[in-house]
């Protein structure tokens, strides 16, 4: 039903192949309009969106039920408890 599709991104104007598979994708998940760009630009995009590429900033806490020191991506604030990565997924 589908063929392979050889498209020019947009971004660096190089050629990259649109595969049945990901047209397939693309159907069944209800978009209509092609990629315009290539995956190394589409993942630079992302990256670059995503907090300028730059690692999120960590804040160290203490577990409110465990009490084990642990890394939080917000500042803990002390007027609400903060629980590890265990506490928090047996919540």
């Amino acid at each position: 039903m589908y063929t392979d599709k050889t498209l020019v991104c947009k971004e660096c104007r190089q050629e990259f192949t649109f595969t049945a598979s990901e047209q397939e994708f693309y159907a069944e998940k209800g978009f209509t309009n092609e990629p315009q760009r290539c995956k190394a630009c589409r993942d630079a995009r992302k990256a670059q969106r995503n907090n300028g590429g730059a690692a999120r900033q960590m804040f160290e806490a203490v577990c409110a039920q465990c009490g084990k020191t642990c890394q939080v991506p917000f500042e803990p604030k002390g007027d609400r408890p903060v629980y590890c990565s265990d506490c928090f997924s047996k919540r």
